[in-house]
């Protein structure tokens, strides 16, 4: 399930929301909204897969590594990513992300430096999974 992404104010930095029926979906749709903080993901090429691993049994900072691990992925590479894999077996992460080299053809947005701790949450309602967190830009 692709949504548009979601955002909340903040004084200082950006709040990202992740909505899934799945945590895992959640976390990629919050990936997907703190990549379109920098650049339209919608015209990211999938020509780089990068992959990525860890553990992690809490939730909340499950989120929290698993964006940074996305960013820091990207900057390693030189990449911008616009599409996402995430599965969990108990406290094992594993992820993909799909994207490209930045070039001229990419608007460059605002850079996140990273997801802080700060309104840190992931919970489950109703309509589903919601994932929440602070980044810094």
């Amino acid at each position: 399930m692709l949504t548009e992404p979601r955002y909340f104010d903040h004084d200082a930095d950006i709040g990202i929301v992740g909505l899934g029926e799945t945590v895992e979906s959640a976390f990629v749709d919050a990936a997907r909204a703190m990549f379109a903080i920098m650049v339209d993901i919608d015209s990211v090429a999938p020509t780089h897969e990068v992959e990525v691993a860890f553990e992690e049994d809490d939730l909340e900072f499950a989120l929290v590594t698993w964006l940074n691990e996305l960013l820091a992925a990207a900057r390693a590479d030189g990449l911008v990513f616009g599409a996402f894999d995430l599965k969990r077996d108990g406290a094992t992460w594993r992820c993909r992300a799909w994207g490209e080299p930045w070039n001229e053809r990419h608007e460059r947005g605002v850079e996140v430096k990273g997801a802080t701790l700060t309104m840190l949450s992931v919970e489950h309602g109703d309509g589903g999974w919601e994932a929440r967190c602070l980044v810094d830009v």
